[in-house]
């Protein structure tokens, strides 16, 4: 199964196949949402690291390699790397949005000079790459991200990040809405759970987005995988 016929869900069981991605470089964009500091602190108790550990290892394993060889390939091709983080503009955090304030897990409060709210190391943007910081979960309504993209000629983002059932599907549905055509690389995203993960692809996929690993995106693209740094 490739990505034409995968993560499908009940609405788009048997429908016809989408036709091959046609990406330029010239007007293609890739996306790199909140793989912050904070979304690889460990927890206060042992309980909670346990129940965390596997999406721990999937952003070691998994999404931070694959992102960073993204990243990498292409800026070698001089296609645009972006970045948005979360994080307050105020030390109270008065400026996010209800999402954000919410109690509970999602009550996050960030100001932007916090070493928790900077993107990890392996991640982070060179001097010359775009970093929009946001108070919102969509990384489009929170910045003025869509202005800058299309000012630069993008038509064609490529989301990756966490979370996969959160911020990042909030970005690919307003990114859908302001006619983007978006992919969402599966194996450089990350959810709570695995679970969750899987359900958001499928809720996402060829409405608002089409989903794709990295190996599937590089051949579709033509790009060889450029390690550097």
């Amino acid at each position: 199964m490739n990505w034409k016929t995968a993560n499908r869900s009940f609405y788009y069981q048997g429908a016809p196949e989408p036709d091959d991605l046609s990406l330029e470089a010239a007007t293609t964009a890739l996306l790199c949402i909140d793989v912050q500091n904070y979304g690889l602190t460990p927890k206060a108790t042992d309980a909670e690291n346990a129940r965390w550990a596997p999406f721990f290892r999937r952003m070691r394993e998994t999404v931070i390699p694959n992102l960073r060889g993204l990243q990498d390939t292409f800026r070698h091709h001089g296609i645009d790397v972006v970045h948005a983080r979360i994080a307050c503009l105020l030390e109270d955090g008065r400026d996010r949005s209800l999402s954000q304030k919410m109690p509970g897990w999602n009550n996050l409060l960030m100001p932007t000079t916090s070493e928790e709210s900077q993107i990890v190391a392996e991640l982070a943007p060179l001097p010359d790459e775009i970093v929009v910081t946001k108070t919102t979960d969509s990384a489009l309504t929170g910045t003025n991200l869509r202005l800058v993209l299309a000012n630069m000629g993008i038509r064609n983002v490529i989301v990756t990040g966490i979370y996969t059932d959160q911020c990042v599907s909030s970005t690919v549905r307003s990114l859908a809405d302001e006619s983007f055509n978006v992919v969402v690389v599966e194996d450089c995203c990350a959810a709570g759970t695995d679970d969750l993960h899987r359900k958001e692809l499928e809720i996402i996929n060829m409405i608002y987005c089409h989903v794709l690993s990295s190996v599937e995106l590089l051949d579709s693209m033509g790009l060889q995988t450029q390690r550097q740094r």
